[in-house]
């Protein structure tokens, strides 16, 4: 008798210590993976993060957009985007520890545990992978962009132009090297400085339109000739707002940085960290857009930097900023791409967890997005079509959605309306402004050049 009770023992002894090693073997991988690794970060981290995260280049282009909207409309999109993304992102920080004793670290892990397993991924992954490596490749072709304008301005002498394909090869010569850092902590310096220069190059921008003055013979009104162009530049640039508040995809991975304990949960210096974010960008925001287009009206560049001309000291200090806004950028929406390749090649394909393994898969992730730059440098106008489909989701609705799925609100309650407010406003998004974007494309097709 004795021998077979032994034997369960053992059997149970056994079970546990293979469990053990189980988790300990978890807990090596994730104190290896990038988003889980380091979790001492402060919540200046998480302010300057999604400063670099929310704020593109994007703003740049908030006065053409304006000059599509009108002032009444183009108001009101600038302000319920700005107030829906704000609750959405609260949503997100408040969800990522309502479970006890665990945490959502990332995006697809939440809507897993909203839509089940499967679902889960297959909703969550397919858009976050479209926006984050959608955004990296648009940060290439427009960080080489602000280079070549940078040496345009300076080397004005013909027949010394250089192809935007170099510029895009010397930008990402950057990258190659700083894709290497291990995690967001370690990015956190970056990521400062890139907030810095997303400050800066909003207020040149503004104050060199102030400067300027109102342009004579300044026009208000729609620019296009016919009713339909109207509605369809209209709808593009409801895109081009929309899409200029997307951080959304990488707030849960800033969130998992942050040190949690059951006293003092992560959401408190988290949501102090958005809060600080979401100023800075209505102070980046609402001046560029509504200054840009008070002054220069429906003549406005798609870049306002293009309409400042002058003074040229200041345009080109203005675009260096732009560029190491975007290396910071770049860095911020890669991580999470990084985070799922090497959770994959880790976890499914048994890797062994190396210095070499990252070295590889992230320096091909890099090549990836350089070559894709070079080749279709008019990217930026595919993401407003591309874009529509996943920016709104991931930034409008889908928070709503999982809230709904997890909390299940009374129907009725204040809750229940916003989102489902929220949901309708981020499906209308995701309908309309890929229309407007696919008739950009075809309007512009004809001076689109691969390799330019």
């Amino acid at each position: 008798m004795g021998t077979q009770a032994d034997a369960a023992d053992q059997k149970t002894v056994d079970h546990q210590s293979s469990i053990e090693k189980k988790l300990a073997k978890q807990k090596e991988i994730d104190d290896w993976l990038p988003i889980t690794s380091s979790r001492n970060a402060k919540w200046w981290y998480s302010a300057f993060h999604n400063v670099t995260a929310m704020v593109g280049a994007g703003v740049l282009s908030l006065p053409y957009a304006m000059s599509e909207l009108g002032w009444g409309p183009g108001v009101v999109v600038l302000i319920l985007s700005w107030i829906i993304t704000l609750y959405t992102l609260w949503q997100m920080v408040e969800m990522h520890e309502m479970v006890p004793g665990r945490r959502f670290d990332r995006y697809h892990e939440l809507g897993q545990y909203a839509f089940g397993e499967k679902l889960g991924l297959y909703i969550v992954v397919p858009q976050q992978l479209v926006v984050e490596v959608g955004v990296d490749i648009v940060y290439m072709v427009t960080g080489g962009k602000s280079l070549q304008k940078v040496h345009n301005l300076v080397c004005p002498e013909p027949g010394k132009d250089i192809k935007l394909t170099y510029f895009i090869m010397i930008f990402a010569s950057v990258h190659f090297v700083l894709s290497h850092l291990p995690n967001f902590n370690s990015i956190s310096g970056i990521s400062l400085a890139a907030a810095v220069m997303s400050l800066s190059y909003s207020t040149i921008a503004w104050t060199a339109s102030v400067h300027k003055g109102v342009q004579p013979n300044v026009e208000y009104g729609y620019k296009a000739k016919s009713a339909a162009g109207t509605v369809f530049n209209f709808f593009s640039a409801l895109g081009d707002v929309a899409f200029a508040y997307a951080g959304h995809n990488v707030v849960l991975e800033i969130q998992a940085t942050i040190p949690s304990t059951p006293e003092k949960p992560s959401k408190g210096p988290m949501w102090r960290g958005v809060i600080i974010a979401y100023i800075v960008v209505a102070l980046c925001y609402f001046p560029v857009a509504l200054i840009g287009y008070w002054m220069f009206g429906n003549e406005v560049e798609d870049n306002i930097l293009i309409s400042l001309k002058k003074p040229t000291w200041l345009i080109v200090t203005a675009n260096m900023f732009v560029v190491v806004h975007v290396i910071g950028s770049y860095q911020i929406y890669a991580m999470p791409v990084f985070d799922m390749m090497e959770t994959v090649l880790v976890k499914k394909l048994h890797f062994r967890p190396s210095f070499l393994l990252r070295f590889i898969t992230r320096n091909v992730y890099v090549a990836f997005t350089m070559f894709v730059a070079m080749t279709f440098p008019f990217f930026g106008g595919l993401l407003g079509f591309f874009g529509g489909f996943a920016f709104a989701p991931t930034t409008y609705f889908l928070p709503c959605t999982m809230w709904l799925a997890i909390y299940k609100p009374k129907r009725f309650s204040l809750s229940w309306w916003a989102n489902w407010i929220c949901i309708i406003f981020g499906i209308l998004l995701m309908v309309l402004s890929p229309i407007g974007g696919l008739r950009q494309i075809i309007l512009q097709a004809k001076d689109y050049k691969f390799y330019s």
